[in-house]
This record gives structure tokens, sequence and C-alpha cells, in this order.
């Protein structure tokens, strides 16, 4: 009798179910109106920021910059819509500067060579930097009536905007990762630099887009923030930092690359924000909050590292 295989995208599907329910039955308001309501408005941008992370992750590398990308496209905007530029305006000009950010890390990345972990720890210092001297560490606020929706709206009274947004956006990048000739070549350069450049795959052509696409998917988080809070300041979105990491790792994502998908990435972002929820409304301390995810990364981390410690192991096995 063959025995039946999930894959781990499945599996962690029904983990997310599995707590939905068990929180559902033992945390009292989780399954209240209020509380599904938030969690449907923080979703969006904790997942759009961890996706952008998975597609990093894919090709071996990471993007520490992420959230001061999101910020300073945020501080942009919010500063154009304060001097009374129109929104559409605005947001263009926001989604440029992120996608300048996004390009400063792909060349010296895929250009120069150096180490994507000190590339962008550097340009996320640099980015503090240039929103600190802009903002002088205050918010920035008076964005319009008409641009607060795009956070805090509904479609049809029911869905919220940045729900569709951010469902969009995830099924736009899952086709992209498997059903384009740059997705099978954003697995091939995580999977085998050496290889996929000898089978005629640009390189660096493919790491830079990847890191022109997970800029572009910070900004559109950061419209989704700072409509939200109506306000953008020089932290914008920086507690999803580590968060980002964690649900890519969890979502079956290799640190080491070649692997990840975004369904993965979604439930595992799914699973972070019901545990923060239920943990908020048990009453636990943020701090403690940040403890538990901490931990949790940690130990998959370790479990991903056992594991592939093992199959290599089988694997000299067999071919012995």
């Amino acid at each position: 009798m063959k025995a039946i295989s999930l894959p781990k995208e499945n599996i962690l599907g029904l983990i997310a179910l599995s707590v939905f329910v068990l929180m559902s039955l033992f945390i009292p308001g989780f399954f209240g109106h209020n509380n599904l309501n938030n969690m449907m408005f923080q979703l969006p941008e904790f997942g759009l920021l961890a996706i952008a992370m998975m597609i990093v992750i894919v090709t071996g590398g990471i993007d520490l910059s992420i959230t001061y990308i999101a910020a300073l496209s945020g501080v942009t905007i919010a500063i154009m819509q304060s001097h009374g530029y129109p929104i559409i305006p605005s947001i263009i000009v926001g989604i440029i500067v992120g996608l300048l950010c996004g390009l400063l890390n792909g060349v010296i990345v895929s250009k120069i060579g150096v180490s994507p972990i000190l590339v962008t720890l550097g340009t996320m210092v640099l980015f503090e930097g240039i929103i600190l001297s802009i903002t002088k560490g205050n918010s920035i606020s008076g964005f319009s009536e008409v641009y607060s929706l795009i956070g805090n709206g509904y479609y049809m009274g029911i869905v919220p905007l940045s729900m569709i947004i951010f469902i969009i956006m995830a099924i736009l990048t899952g086709v992209l990762l498997t059903k384009t000739k740059w997705g099978r070549s954003v697995y091939m350069v995580g999977s085998n630099p050496v290889a996929s450049l000898f089978s005629g795959v640009n390189n660096s052509r493919v790491l830079m887009k990847v890191y022109l696409f997970a800029a572009l998917l910070s900004v559109i988080a950061s419209i989704i923030m700072t409509s939200r809070y109506n306000s953008a300041k020089v932290d914008l979105g920086s507690s999803y930092l580590l968060q980002s990491v964690s649900a890519a790792v969890l979502g079956g994502t290799e640190i080491q690359g070649g692997y990840g998908k975004v369904i993965g990435t979604v439930y595992a972002a799914i699973i972070f924000q019901m545990l923060s929820s239920g943990l908020n409304l048990l009453g636990v301390p943020r701090s403690i909050v940040n403890v538990i995810m901490g931990a949790i990364l940690i130990f998959v981390l370790v479990l991903n590292f056992v594991k592939y410690k093992l199959d290599e192991k089988a694997q000299k096995t067999a071919v012995a």
C-alpha cells in the first residue's frame, strides 16, 4: 500500500485551519466580528512584505531593507499629498522612489556581486538615514479622504479593498514564478547559480528583476499602511521585517534558495497573524509576542537545517 504524501504547503494549510478552529473555540472574542475584521485589515500589509522577502530568499539572498523601502516611499507619498499634489501623481512618484531603492540593491548584488545580506543591511541604514533627515523623526500626515479608502475601505461593504489588492498581487506573483521564463530562472539561480549560468540564464538580469519586484511589493504594502494609519514615519512596518523572514521560512521557502511557493508564505502569514491576534486577546504583552515569534523562527530554521542534513545523508547513502 502506497503512503499518501501531502506537499508541505498543503500540510501548512491544514495547520492554519487547525489554529483558526482552536483559537475560535478557546479564545474569547477571536471569532468575533471586530477581531476577524482587524485581521483582514492587518494581513495584506504583512503578507505583501512576506511575499517580497520570499522571492529574494528563493534566490539564496535576503532583503533587510524592504520595510525601509516601504517607509521611504510612504514618506514620499505623504509629503506630496501634504503639499497638495493629487493622489495618482503622488503614488506614481512613491512607486518610482521604491523602485529606485530596489534598483540600488539589485545593481550592487547582481552587477558587483556583494553579499545580499551586507548590501541590504547597508541600504537599510541608508534609507533610514534619508527618512530621518527628511522627517526629523516626526510622522507626516495630511492624506486625502479618498486615499484613506485604500487601506480602510470595503468592496461591496464586505471585503476590505486592501485584502483584494493582496489577493491579486499574491496570485500575480504565483503566476510569474510558476508560469513564466523569469520565474523558472529565479528557481534555477537559487538552486545552482553556476549551472543556471551555463544553461544560458542571465543571472544578473534575473536578480535585478527580483529586487525590483520585491521593492514594488514593499511599495504596495506601504500604500496600504499609510492609507490605513493616515501617517508615514521612519519605522513604518519595521515590526514586519523579521516576521516576514519567519513567514517565508515557515511557508516552506528554503533558506539556502531554490525552493519557495507563494501559497506557503500566505498560509504562514495567516498563521502568524492569528497567533498575534490570539495572544493580544489573551493580554500577552507585545514584547512576549515578539519573543514567541522569534522562537518560532529559530525552531523552524533548526528543523529545516536538520531535515536538510538528513536528506543529504540519505542521498550519500543511496549513492554508496
